[in-house]
């Protein structure tokens, strides 16, 4: 089975590349690490110039890290000149200028030296020097050209195999061998006909909750709303996903929601339950808020129509309107506090206590100077434009902007 980034099924890079020099290496573990470095990128003529430990080393094998084939391949020599016998071009890696008259290359531009004459049949190496003090002066006198590296001046010194690595990893992607892998194209792009479609649900879900307030805003907060998921270049499986996500926000797990707890039906319901058992009132304010926040969360169609309609509508923007407010200990369907009025919603079908205690509600609010004005559900879902007009023409006309 592969392990981490290593895998013996698949063949080993056999390519024509530079001749790794070290000379007089110190260390067996050193010798492994350049060893593994080799293997990483394709590099396997690795030549050693008088090791200090006796070869083969032990060190060396387990440093390696199953890069045995560069290790069983390595060549001893007893000179440099010896090492470099057979090649044509010659870089020096070091540290320090030596104050020699050689160019002086990066690793990416030392392996764009090297690609064509390697190419052409011919021998590069790379000299890497001792762990202790590099190569000496006479030993960079050898290569026809210097290759260092940008570092922090203060601390210049790189581990052996760190330096082979760097020059490996530049020689290997020089040579045209790429990534080795990329993200998987398992679904193709999303449409523009998706995606709108996509925006079409979430805009509409996102207006039964209310999310786009105050109304002016609204083009804006689309706008941005739009730009997030198309800077995502999302797929067709990323789209039908989150679909599969709205959705699930929309309905819950026990049916659609729609914005809150409860359907349409049940909102009706639990407005019924309140008028008959409690009068459509609380005894304290701070109940009364949290009751007129549970009644906002759960709107019956009718108030969501209604509510959605006076929002759009740029008659009613400058009017002040909210919906499921407490006034006393009362909480009003819509109320405008600027215009001192409210809007009740009547249902098709009302017991004689819910009757009684509107009408209880109304009186209060007439009391305090509210002009209270009565619509019927049922109008509102045959003709919400129509209702509309009718409320401004209830409101007085000083209040009321022309136009619409």
């Amino acid at each position: 089975m592969p392990g981490a980034g290593t895998d013996k099924t698949k063949n080993w890079v056999i390519e024509p590349g530079p001749v790794v020099v070290l000379v007089e290496p110190q260390l067996g573990e050193n010798i492994g690490a350049v060893a593994r470095a080799m293997a990483n990128f394709g590099l396997s003529r690795l030549r050693l110039v008088k090791p200090r430990e006796p070869w083969p080393n032990p060190q060396a094998q387990k440093m390696a890290s199953g890069a045995d084939r560069v290790l069983d391949e390595a060549v001893l020599y007893d000179s440099v000149e010896a090492a470099i016998a057979d090649c044509t071009l010659v870089f020096a890696t070091t540290a320090r200028s030596h104050d020699q008259a050689k160019p002086v290359v990066g690793a990416a531009e030392a392996a764009q030296l090297m690609a064509p004459r390697i190419a052409g049949g011919e021998s590069a190496a790379i000299l890497f020097g001792r762990e202790r003090n590099g190569l000496e002066n006479e030993e960079v006198a050898l290569a026809d050209h210097i290759i260092t590296l940008p570092v922090n001046p203060a601390f210049a010194s790189l581990n052996l195999g760190q330096a082979v690595v760097i020059v490996g990893y530049e020689w290997f992607k020089c040579a045209g061998s790429g990534l080795p892998f990329a993200m998987p194209q398992k679904s193709p792009p999303a449409s523009k006909q998706q995606l709108h479609a996509f925006f079409a649900t979430i805009e509409r879900q996102l207006e039964k909750v209310e999310f786009f307030r105050p109304p002016d805003k609204r083009g804006t907060m689309q706008v941005n709303l739009r730009n997030i998921f198309n800077r995502m270049q999302p797929t067709q499986q990323d789209i039908r996903t989150l679909h599969g996500v709205m959705t699930a926000l929309a309905e819950g797990r026990k049916g659609s929601a729609r914005g809150g707890v409860l359907g349409s039906e049940e909102a009706e319901r639990l407005r019924s339950l309140l008028a008959e058992y409690s009068q459509g009132q609380a005894p304290v304010e701070r109940p009364a808020r949290g009751l007129a926040r549970l009644l906002r969360r759960n709107p019956t169609d009718a108030e969501r129509m209604l509510w959605d309609a006076l929002v759009k509508d740029r008659r009613f923007a400058a009017l002040g309107f909210k919906r499921q407010t407490p006034i006393g200990p009362y909480i009003a369907d819509f109320v405008s506090f600027p215009l001192r009025a409210v809007i009740v919603l009547t249902p098709g079908e009302e017991s004689a206590e819910a009757a009684k205690t509107r009408a209880e509600r109304q009186a209060y609010l007439v009391e305090r100077n509210y002009r209270v004005l009565n619509v019927a559900a049922a109008n509102i879902v045959a003709d919400t434009a129509g209702v509309l007009d009718d409320i401004l023409r209830q409101l007085p006309s000083a209040d009321v902007p022309s136009g619409s």
